[in-house]
């Protein structure tokens, strides 16, 4: 068993403080709550403290955090941070017990937990709970997520800088990992829940009424910490719109965001088909990939493999280049060239060059560039950013984006373990594009297709948001305007209702120019709230106007007496829910015995899998929420400087390399996917070619490919539909991949006007032994 021990304590030479994880999800319709218990437990003959540090989705926000010391329970309040950092060394330095958890300076997704002076033999309860919006994935599943594994970074006092350079972690078999975790969920929504699916066992499904609209269900007993919690949730007819409406607390007053009812609307646009296939398909797609020393081994595969398919996938007539970045950048083309067989061939030879080896991550430059190419004229320009999100300077990165947000659409791509939400959402939000975390090949090609189908949508302008509400009831916007409008893609809007009526229903209307057609979508819905749901839309509604309102006071830089911060330290009190000013202190005053004895720090090992899964780059990454992981506490922290930490999935890659300590293991590389291989044959026109690669690409011997074909047919007609029957009777679990290029394949048959298309198909059928029918392909 190799350890990366770095002179810290290992699992079989000191007890650790972290016992056991419970974690239970209440979800409803689009958003969750997530309620996690911390139970640790100090077996040394002295007082500890520790610092823990966790990632969480960068749209979360934390809106409870207490602690129960034996019988006695200390629920934190808000405070404005630097006041509640003061009161927790204030409590330490006067004996007191104390928590403070509170929100990295450099990054909304990374918060930190410090535990103050746990007495020798004590233990400790930790509840902790925030609330987060569901993404919504290519297969319209709703994704949750609970990664098995954190491993800390953190910055050892007097290191300067925020940098994580100084990660100490220490890694044990998941076989030792000395803590359980028990795992529930809980999901109702307006529409009946037709499934619940997972990589890890789960108990059945439970239906907690008829209607089937509320369910439970639970990990099944025995779940090893080899693997991520993955949770996809699936809602029959889920693109219809929905509202649902939240009472205010009685306790708050009326008029205020939390004493009002608050709605949250999810919003479909079913664009109307005639002006949809009347678009013809253009554009500047410029790729930026990350080529940093960070994206080496899976995770720059992966990048080459996604960049194939995009390629492939491009319509004829369209420009393209791709940019590189590192510590430097570079480009395939001084500018962008239009799209032919000749540049796809020159572009794929140098993608398939391209590794890992440009060291930092400075994205900034490149950026800048791309932005000072003049736009080609209709030619809407298509940005597609594929990073791990290791950047310092994300609020910068954002701000760039925004400001040319006029000329062109972002998409992006957070590759692998670490991707900063906040980053990889802020690049799309600010770009009126889309956001997407790729987290390990299973998972991760449908979701490039999926944002290339939104890039191939005509960009939807002039959106517009109007409210038809009773006399006497008035509506405050709690979310952004909407920027981005893609068909299929559902938006959420929060908004506080004020007043009193009698009517039962109000209206929202959605407007919006499509390709130069006014369009809008209506949603009726009912006032009245529904009963008994908690107060998870009021949270994630304040957590939507807090990130808008730092955003502003970012912008401002502080100006006009920091008015914005005020209003965002009041707001985050009144609702409990976390921000960049504020944080959640406990001080446990108790019986006032000062605790004696010298504070020790200790760091809880990760668990880790053997057998192939070494540092990082081995280890399939998935961004997602994150309540628990190893607990380190070698030493304090220096405040405010939490650095970014990885979120890492325990399943094991074949990577092409990995190192552990001083050993270096060489692993083949795994042949190529029959599908990658197929597709990398395919030409810009949408054609294949009659060669021995296709052959074995297909599995079969030129000859047996060869010899059915029919006499008056020519070799390329027949090379595409041989391709298209594999496609199609092979790989339809995957057809979100292949769809576009497979589209293309038919315009291009159908341009060629071939005979005797039924009788290739029948003959393609009985080569591969498929029974495809020739509308099936499109033919």
């Amino acid at each position: 068993m190799m350890m990366n021990c770095c002179g810290l304590l290992t699992a079989n030479k000191e007890p650790v403080p972290l016992k056991s994880v419970e974690v239970e999800l209440e979800v409803r319709a689009h958003v969750a709550t997530v309620v996690s218990t911390l139970n640790y437990e100090n077996k040394e003959d002295k007082p500890l403290e520790a610092v823990f540090v966790f990632p969480l989705p960068g749209d979360a926000a934390v809106c409870h955090f207490s602690a129960k010391i034996g019988q006695t329970e200390i629920v934190a309040e808000v405070k404005e941070k630097q006041k509640a950092r003061e009161e927790y060394d204030d409590a330490l330095s006067s004996g007191q017990q104390a928590f403070l958890l509170e929100e990295s300076d450099q990054s909304p997704d990374i918060f930190s937990l410090s535990v103050g002076s746990l007495r020798p033999g004590e233990s400790a309860s930790i509840r902790l709970e925030y609330v987060t919006e569901l993404a919504v994935q290519a297969d319209e599943g709703l994704r949750f997520c609970l990664p098995a594994v954190l491993n800390p970074r953190y910055q050892p006092q007097g290191s300067g800088g925020s940098g994580g350079s100084n990660v100490q972690m220490t890694s044990v078999p998941a076989s030792l990992v000395p803590y359980s975790l028990s795992f529930s969920a809980r999901v109702s929504s307006p529409r009946p829940v037709s499934k619940v699916e997972s990589n890890c066992p789960l108990d059945a499904l439970q239906y907690l009424n008829t209607e089937q609209t509320q369910a439970t269900v639970k990990l099944a007993a025995g779940h090893k910490f080899d693997r991520d919690v993955e949770l996809l949730i699936y809602y029959k007819d889920a693109h219809q719109p929905t509202a649902v409406v939240e009472a205010g607390q009685a306790s708050a007053k009326p008029g205020t965001l939390m004493g009002d009812p608050v709605v949250m609307l999810s919003l479909y646009p079913e664009f109307p088909q005639a002006v949809m296939s009347s678009v013809t398909s253009c554009g500047e797609f410029v790729f930026l990939l990350d080529r940093s020393g960070s994206m080496d081994g899976a995770r720059i595969k992966s990048a080459r493999d996604t960049l194939l398919l995009l390629l492939k996938s491009l319509p004829m007539g369209c420009y393209f280049n791709i940019y590189s970045f590192g510590s430097s950048h570079e480009h395939i083309f001084p500018k962008s060239v239009e799209y032919s067989q000749k540049t796809m061939e020159e572009a794929l030879k140098k993608v398939e060059e391209m590794d890992a080896n440009l060291g930092g991550t400075e994205i900034l430059m490149p950026l800048k560039h791309i932005y000072s190419q003049p736009c080609i004229p209709s030619q809407p320009r298509q940005l597609f950013v594929f990073t791990d999100g290791e950047v310092g300077n994300t609020k910068e990165v954002i701000n760039l984006v925004k400001k040319n947000s006029g000329s062109h659409r972002c998409f992006s791509f957070g590759i692998g373990e670490g991707a900063s939400s906040a980053l990889i959402n802020g690049l799309a939000k600010e770009g009126g594009g889309h956001a997407q975390f790729i987290t390990g090949t299973d998972r991760m090609q449908p979701k490039v297709m999926q944002s290339l189908r939104f890039a191939l949508q005509p960009a939807v302008v002039d959106i517009s948001v109007k409210w038809d509400l009773p006399k006497g009831v008035s509506v405050t916007a709690l979310s952004p305007p909407i920027t981005a409008l893609f068909q299929g893609q559902r938006s959420l809007v929060y908004a506080q209702l004020t007043g009193k009526s009698l009517a039962a229903e109000g209206c929202v209307t959605v407007k919006y120019s499509l390709a130069g057609h006014p369009t809008q979508n209506q949603l009726h819905f009912s006032l009245k709230p529904a009963e008994d749901t908690g107060i998870t839309v009021h949270r994630l509604g304040a957590r939507s106007l807090i990130r808008s309102l730092e955003m502003e006071e970012r912008e401002r830089g502080g100006e006009r007496d920091g008015e914005v911060k005020k209003k965002v330290v009041e707001l985050s009190v009144q609702s409990g829910v976390s921000s960049a000013f504020t944080a959640f202190i406990a001080v446990n005053k108790g019986n006032g015995e000062a605790i004696q004895g010298p504070l020790v720090r200790r760091n809880v090992p990760t668990p880790r899998l053997w057998g192939g899964c070494g540092p990082p780059q081995s280890i399939k990454m998935m961004q997602g929420p994150m309540v628990f992981g190893g607990m380190q506490s070698n030493m304090r922290m220096a405040r405010g400087a939490c650095a970014p930490v990885a979120k890492q999935r325990m399943m094991c890659d074949s990577p092409p390399m990995f190192q552990c300590n001083s050993i270096s293991i060489e692993h083949k590389q795994p042949p190529r996917d029959p599908l990658l291989q197929l597709v990398s044959l395919q030409k810009a026109s949408g054609c294949w070619v009659l060669d021995p690669a296709l052959a074995a690409a297909l599995g079969k011997t030129s000859e047996e490919v060869e010899k059915p074909k029919p006499a008056l047919v020519n070799q390329e007609v027949w090379a595409t539909i041989v391709a298209l029957i594999w496609l199609h009777g092979f790989k339809m679990d995957a057809q979100e991949e292949w769809e576009l290029l497979a589209m293309k394949a038919v315009s291009w048959l159908r341009a060629q006007n071939a005979p005797c298309v039924t009788e290739c198909v029948e003959a393609g059928n009985a080569l591969l032994g498929c029974n495809m029918q020739k509308d099936a392909l499109g033919l």
